[in-house]
């Protein structure tokens, strides 16, 4: 189980702890968005800065129906207590989480300031299908 809380923005904000290889290095302020699609976005800056390997380009669709294209690298996180290798989409804004991660857990936000976020794997639920 994991948890998180509401912030001043009405954002659900879970911490992530991502890094390169077995054991991840820096903890990640991510924001919880459900029209997000992959498993997380990060700053280049952050990417650069653990020296993320650069694994493809992929196409996107943004909110507003626009496509971009999308540098993805590899990183190893650690989600529900078990370290984790994921696909990074490079992204400017905030660091996001998405449905990728959250595929076969249930995702419970008191929103409000201050609310509690709770992340629960759903039990017999296969790896996400990307």
């Amino acid at each position: 189980m994991m948890f998180g809380v509401v912030n001043d923005s009405c954002e659900a904000i879970i911490k992530v702890a991502v890094g390169h290889g077995n054991l991840p290095k820096i903890m990640v302020d991510a924001v919880i968005d459900t029209g997000f699609t992959s498993f997380l976005s990060l700053p280049s800056s952050i990417i650069v800065s653990l020296g993320l390997p650069w694994s493809c380009r992929d196409f996107g669709t943004l909110g507003d129906g626009s496509e971009v294209v999308f540098e993805m690298y590899t990183a190893s996180i650690i989600w529900d207590g078990q370290v984790k290798t994921i696909d990074v989409v490079a992204s400017e804004a905030e660091p996001l989480v998405g449905m990728g991660l959250l595929y076969g857990y249930d995702l419970r936000i008191q929103t409000v300031e201050g609310g509690t976020v709770v992340i629960q794997a759903l039990s017999g639920q296969e790896e996400s299908p990307e």
